[in-house]
């Protein structure tokens, strides 16, 4: 992690249980000195994003504090500062962390070690490319993924090259505009979709008001 970036630390319940997380002090932080993210097409505007606390990341960490994971391999997808896989981790459960961003890493590690937690499992991965060594799982999540015209498609995509034919797959929106689009892909997939609206209860503790989609294919 950056010396020269300001960081921040709040604290964030889950199910009763407290987790410390450090993230960027706001959006103006920015750190690139060998000039990897300007490589991967990550521009100074957007370089601080993914260590930001997002609404729709709590709302999915709260998720996963509940969700059933026993016997369960989980792929967390863009997961920025990594809240959910976090979560995951103190739970005992399996779970690989992804992100397309080159300082995610170091965060989740940050994040892991403030918590007690042994490193969370992390790989920098890109949904334009398959991903041959990870292999399958029986949980898919992500949260805030809709940024680009192209993020529906290719999402949808790596989703299917690497969900198992019964696997679950959870996806939090905050209601952007291409959530639409994502929705057509998974079904033209034969992907299931079952939806559920953030309630007050979400927006009073995370600032959520999006929604929740779960995809699953017919047995």
């Amino acid at each position: 992690m950056s010396e020269t970036l300001q960081t921040r630390m709040a604290d964030y319940a889950f199910n009763g249980i407290e987790y410390r997380i450090r993230s960027l002090s706001d959006r103006n932080q920015f750190s690139d000195p060998d000039g990897k993210a300007e490589a991967l097409g990550i521009p100074p505007a957007l370089w601080p994003l993914f260590g930001m606390v997002w609404p729709s990341g709590l709302m999915l960490a709260d998720i996963m504090s509940r969700e059933g994971l026993a016997g369960l391999d989980i792929l967390e997808l863009g997961c920025g500062l990594g809240v959910a896989s976090l979560v995951v981790n103190a739970r005992g459960g399996e779970v690989l962390a992804t992100d397309y961003h080159p300082s995610a890493e170091a965060f989740l590690d940050e994040n892991s070690r403030l918590n007690g937690l042994c490193a969370t499992p992390f790989l920098r991965c890109d949904w334009r490319l398959p991903q041959d060594g990870i292999g399958r799982f029986d949980l898919i999540i992500g949260s805030d993924l809709l940024y680009q015209p192209e993020h529906p498609e290719q999402l949808a995509h790596f989703i299917s090259l690497h969900a198992k034919n019964s696997a679950q797959v959870i996806i939090v929106d905050p209601k952007r505009n291409l959530q639409g689009k994502f929705r057509r892909c998974m079904e033209a997939l034969g992907y299931l979709v079952s939806t559920e609206q953030g309630s007050a209860g979400d927006f009073s503790a995370f600032g959520f008001k999006g929604v929740v989609f779960r995809f699953s294919k017919p047995h």
